[in-house]
């Protein structure tokens, strides 16, 4: 496993990530939580030391089975989740009121069972809250101990400069795969020139990119990665598919999963700190985490940016 230094913060994770938003068991289709729990430790056993999450995923749901898993292991673990987002039963609601981000940051510590979380994240900016008044909230929690690093998730430039007046920002965590590249316009180059670490999540964009795919997937009940992600329809799901036929030839020629050639490519590319990945079961975990063990070539990456410029980008 390949580890890099996250941002300005003295934090090393891994560049495989393990995602937990399946894991709150409310928007990804049924996960067994004894399942969860072994894939999150199969992860850290196979070298993975970041473990993301968030109280919004199954309404702190995640956070329990991770304060399970990680239990006699916090030492392996560089502890990530995030603030600002409350699930109720048909929503996510945003919320970085002070009196709020305190009741929050004390059911994580509680949930997962810590003293400290490494990194903490407001999850999304909240239009109805003065930035500067939840920023002033997380500088007295922060002051008290009960994190160590705040990063930020889904903020645009201008908004990370208010929260850089405050913090010192060690981290932005947007969506970012082979087939949602937006941020590569302004928001990589900023992270690149303030030295803000990068976690991009949503890198297999919904389980397509591992490629097992062949046609558009009929998903069980409560699985809503179609409502989140804008690819199972077509026309844009024939074009991914000759996309995948490049990623599955690259697999085939390095003995790898097409899973692996995804993540690879985006922890690849200039900017990135880490790819995010969920798993629902260790020989998930063990999978994401082999991506870390390897790197594509400069041919490769060529590859599959001519394939990408060929079936994805013009035609969008």
């Amino acid at each position: 496993m390949r580890y890099r230094k996250l941002g300005s913060s003295e934090l090393n994770v891994s560049v495989v990530g393990m995602g937990t938003w399946a894991t709150g068991n409310d928007f990804w289709g049924n996960v067994d939580d004894n399942e969860s729990v072994s894939a999150i430790q199969a992860a850290l056993d196979s070298g993975i030391n970041l473990i993301d999450t968030a109280p919004a995923y199954g309404a702190g749901h995640a956070e329990e089975v991770i304060g399970k898993a990680i239990a006699g292991r916090r030492d392996d673990v560089v502890l990530a989740t995030k603030c600002g987002v409350i699930r109720t039963e048909n929503d996510f609601i945003r919320n970085l009121k002070p009196e709020s981000l305190r009741k929050e940051i004390d059911d994580s510590l509680r949930r997962l069972n810590v003293d400290v979380i490494d990194l903490y994240q407001i999850h999304w900016p909240d239009p109805n809250t003065p930035l500067e008044d939840s920023l002033a909230e997380l500088s007295k929690i922060k002051d008290s101990g009960k994190f160590r690093y705040l990063g930020v998730s889904n903020f645009k430039p201008s908004l990370m400069d208010k929260v850089r007046e405050v913090f010192d920002l060690v981290s932005l965590q947007p969506q970012y795969s082979l087939l949602h590249r937006d941020i590569e316009q302004e928001v990589l180059p900023y992270c690149r020139h303030h030295n803000i670490g990068v976690l991009g999540y949503g890198t297999l964009a919904g389980g397509i990119l591992t490629g097992k795919f062949r046609e558009i997937p009929t998903l069980e009940k409560g699985d809503n990665r179609d409502k989140f992600y804008n690819f199972f329809k077509e026309p844009v799901w024939s074009r991914i598919q000759k996309l995948l036929d490049v990623l599955r030839a690259i697999a085939e020629e390095r003995g790898k999963a097409v899973s692996q050639v995804a993540i690879n490519w985006a922890v690849q590319q200039d900017g990135m700190t880490t790819a995010l990945v969920g798993a629902k079961n260790p020989k998930q975990a063990h999978a994401n985490a082999g991506a870390g063990d390897w790197e594509l070539t400069d041919n490769e990456l060529k590859r599959i940016q001519d394939a990408f410029d060929q079936h994805i980008k013009k035609s969008a």
